[in-house]
């Protein structure tokens, strides 16, 4: 039987709406809003690899990430309890690889923090332990797995490369040679590295183990030398910089030293800190059109920086999750899928070619769960993504409001066909749109937005027996008017659109 909560059949406007106020309790439906989905203009191009998502490097080569909660024994984690030793990532496991290539094509980024002190290993026999000025070891199989992983999840990848005391000369200049052997043993493997950034996150200097002192003049000096290296050794890899967190000062300087030398703007942008790390975010917050903003205020932030030291550059946000330091609990949960989803289709609005998630299967923000490699909803969400929204994004016509959110493009694989994505953020309150033509509806909702699992137009998504994913089956829905109940997501997509931008 399906969930009225989750889903509602095609009847009359007048009675849905009745139905979903009886149901939820609330006393008035918002305002219905016309869509003409044939006049939509265009607003921006996306990339076929738009939505992408990180490996650490740190699950490559194993050692310590972000302790699940399920093994924390405190609410809010003590400093020790944060970092877990975890064996690698076993990048040939079927179900990794089956639902991994579900979401492609994607950009596949290898980074973070710990790739920054990562000596790779070119021989045969990589060492035991890391050497001076190293703090972990990437040997040659694990990369291989990694391109291998690449080509069967149909995935061009990305990385960043180790700039810790290893990599220094005697007067701490940094040295290409870490890069030479990685670069060199790709393409010798049959790999390609599509885009690198120099560093992560070069604005937390000390945490990504720099040398110490490390600042915008020692950064600058290092990226000119960087870049001088790509061009020569590889000149068919876009460089993405400064590849910063903040916005502050130190950001900003950091972007004014290498804005010259990059092809795109890359920053990484978490909300909050997790609490593992001190944050005091709440489920109760995930809905609100706060938290789904900030995502906004921070890609302004780097937009004026673009357009004042890139111009015209295309920008590409290579890390972000619900919080930073691996997530909160409810990271892996049905709350968070508004702000994935939300954070998809207002990146796309404004033109940002890439959103990288931080994770595919690590830690609570992982789209996957690390033990089990088993759906999240997040990954349901992105599925649906991949699979209906196109790289045409248009403009819906719908004014910003509290509690709702609708983006548009032209559908994906769908000649002259449009897609919608419509959020209902609001916990308590209906909402409606009218559509002249009849669509496909496809409702995301959880018995609460704390479930941990997900149903489509009321049907629990799950894997089978076999891992196959499920059929993703939209409901025929009439044209006119369209309600949707509080605390649920839906995509709708429209056949014979009529929208010259959708050839």
């Amino acid at each position: 039987m399906r969930n009225r909560w989750a889903y509602l059949p095609r009847r009359p406007a007048c009675v849905v709406v009745a139905a979903i106020a009886a149901f939820v309790g609330t006393k008035a439906v918002a305002a219905e809003l016309a869509l003409d989905v044939a006049a939509m203009p265009r607003v921006a191009t996306i990339e076929p690899r738009f939505q992408s998502y990180n490996i650490e490097m740190v699950e490559v080569t194993g050692g310590q990430f972000w302790t699940p909660y399920s093994a924390i024994n405190t609410e809010v984690a003590a400093t020790e309890e944060r970092f877990a030793v975890r064996a690698p990532i076993d990048l040939r496991d079927n179900r990794l690889r089956t639902l991994a290539a579900a979401l492609g094509p994607v950009y596949l980024r290898v980074s973070g923090t710990w790739a920054n002190s990562t000596f790779f290993a070119d021989s045969g026999t990589p060492p035991v332990a890391p050497p001076h000025g190293f703090k972990g070891v990437l040997t040659r199989q694990r990369w291989r797995d990694v391109i291998d992983f690449a080509r069967a999840a149909d995935a061009a990848l990305v990385t960043s490369f180790a700039i810790s005391a290893g990599t220094r000369d005697p007067s701490g200049q940094w040295s290409p040679e870490q890069a030479r052997h990685l670069l060199a043993f790709t393409r010798s493997a049959g790999g390609r590295i599509a885009a690198a950034e120099f560093m992560n996150e070069p604005d937390l200097p000390a945490i990504g183990g720099a040398p110490d002192g490390y600042d915008a003049a020692a950064y600058g000096r290092d990226f000119a030398a960087f870049v001088a290296f790509m061009k020569q050794t590889a000149p068919d890899i876009t460089i993405l910089g400064p590849g910063t967190i903040g916005t502050g000062a130190a950001a900003q300087a950091l972007f004014a030293t290498s804005a010259a030398g990059i092809d795109a703007v890359s920053y990484h942008h978490y909300g909050a800190l997790s609490a593992r790390c001190g944050g005091d975010r709440t489920a109760e917050q995930a809905l609100s059109d706060e938290w789904l903003a900030r995502t906004g205020k921070t890609l302004a932030a780097y937009q004026a920086l673009r357009d004042r030291l890139a111009p015209g550059k295309p920008i590409w946000l290579t890390e972000t999750a619900e919080s930073a330091c691996g997530g909160n609990r409810w990271a892996a949960t049905y709350a968070d899928t508004f702000r994935y989803l939300d954070q998809l289709g207002r990146l796309a609005k404004a033109g940002v070619q890439v959103v990288m998630h931080n994770t595919l299967a690590a830690s609570d923000y992982g789209l996957l769960d690390e033990r089990t490699h088993l759906p999240r909803p997040n990954y349901w969400a992105a599925l649906l993504w991949r699979r209906l929204m196109g790289t045409s994004v248009l403009d819906a016509g719908v004014p910003e409001q509290s509690g709702f959110h609708v983006y548009a493009h032209c559908a994906r694989d769908m000649p002259d066909g449009v897609a919608l994505l419509v959020i209902n953020n609001d916990r308590r309150q209906n909402h409606e749109l009218a559509l002249p033509v009849a669509s496909q509806r496809y409702t995301l909702a959880g018995t609460t937005p704390g479930d941990r699992t997900i149903r489509l137009n009321g049907e629990t998504l799950a894997l089978d027996a076999s891992d196959r994913i499920p059929a993703l089956i939209g409901d025929a829905t009439a044209a006119g008017t369209i309600a949707f109940a509080p605390a649920t997501i839906t995509f709708l997509t429209i056949a014979n659109a009529g929208n010259s931008n959708c050839p």
